[in-house]
C-alpha cells in the first residue's frame, strides 16, 4: 500500500500527459520561450538553436547587449525588449507597452504582432521567483498578470515567459483560466523544463487565448539551467 498509493496519485496527475499526443497539421505561428540563463556565457548559440524555423522567441534573464540578444537581433527582424526580457518576431511589432508586475521595476511587456492571418497580442513576463514556504512575492506578481490580461480585450493572446509556477501548482489558477496552457492541450510527455539537466518541474509557459494550438514540446538550451518550451498554433 505504501508504494502502490503514491503510483496511483502519479498516474492520476501525470497518466494524461504521458497518453496526450498533438494533433499536429499546419501551423500559421510557431513560438518559443527561453530563460536563457544570466551568466550563460553559451546563450547566443543557445537561442539560435530554438530559433531555427520558429516565427517569435522570447527569452528572460537578458544581458542587454549580451549574446543572446545579439544573436537573436541577427534572425529576426523586429524587436522589444526592457530590462531583461524580450521578445524577437519575424512579423512587425507595434503598440509597445512595459509593465512592473509587483518587483518595483518593469519586468514585463505587451506588444502586438502583425502577422498575415491577423493581429495577436503578445506579452512576455518573468515572475518572481518562489521556494519552498515563501510564495508571497511570486504570487503578488501572478496577481498582477492576472490584472493585465483580464483588462485586454485582445481577440488573440499569447502569454510566453518564465512563471516561476508549477503546471500543477495552484498559483497558475490566477491564468489559467483566462487563458488555455499550450503544453496541457496539445504537448507530448511531461514538458518540465527545470533544471535542464534532469528536469522535473515546469516554471516556463505558453499560455494563449484565441488561437487553436497544434503541437507544444521542449527544446534543449545550451547552458541554461533552463529548458525551451515551445508550441506551434493555427490563428
Amino acid at each position: 500500500m505504501a508504494v502502490l498509493l503514491p503510483a496511483l496519485v502519479w498516474g492520476v496527475m501525470f497518466g494524461p500527459d504521458v497518453l496526450r499526443s498533438s494533433p499536429g497539421g499546419a501551423s500559421d505561428l510557431s513560438v518559443a520561450t527561453v530563460n536563457v540563463g544570466v551568466r550563460n556565457n553559451s546563450s547566443g548559440s543557445a537561442v539560435r538553436a530554438i530559433a531555427e524555423g520558429l516565427d517569435m522567441v522570447a527569452a528572460q534573464e537578458l544581458t542587454p547587449g549580451g549574446p543572446a540578444a545579439k544573436a537573436l537581433n541577427k534572425i529576426f527582424k523586429f524587436h522589444r525588449n526592457v530590462s531583461t526580457v524580450g521578445l524577437w518576431s519575424r512579423f512587425p511589432l507595434s503598440e509597445p507597452d512595459y509593465f512592473d508586475v509587483g518587483l518595483g521595476w518593469e519586468r514585463a511587456l505587451r506588444t502586438v504582432a502583425k502577422t498575415p492571418e491577423g493581429d495577436v497580442t503578445v506579452y512576455v513576463m518573468h515572475l518572481a521567483s518562489a521556494r519552498p514556504g515563501h510564495t508571497a512575492t511570486r504570487d503578488r506578481t501572478l496577481a498582477e498578470a492576472r490584472k493585465l490580461i483580464e483588462a485586454d480585450k485582445s481577440e488573440r493572446i499569447l502569454l510566453l515567459g518564465d512563471l516561476n509556477t508549477a503546471t500543477y501548482d495552484r498559483g497558475l489558477s490566477n491564468l489559467t483560466p483566462p487563458l488555455l496552457n499550450a503544453q496541457e492541450e496539445v504537448g507530448e510527455g511531461f514538458g518540465f523544463t527545470w533544471p535542464s539537466s534532469f528536469p522535473i518541474t515546469r516554471p516556463d509557459h505558453i499560455l494563449y487565448k484565441g488561437l487553436k494550438p497544434t503541437r507544444a514540446g521542449v527544446a534543449p538550451a545550451t547552458g541554461s539551467d533552463h529548458r525551451a518550451a515551445t508550441a506551434s498554433f493555427r490563428l
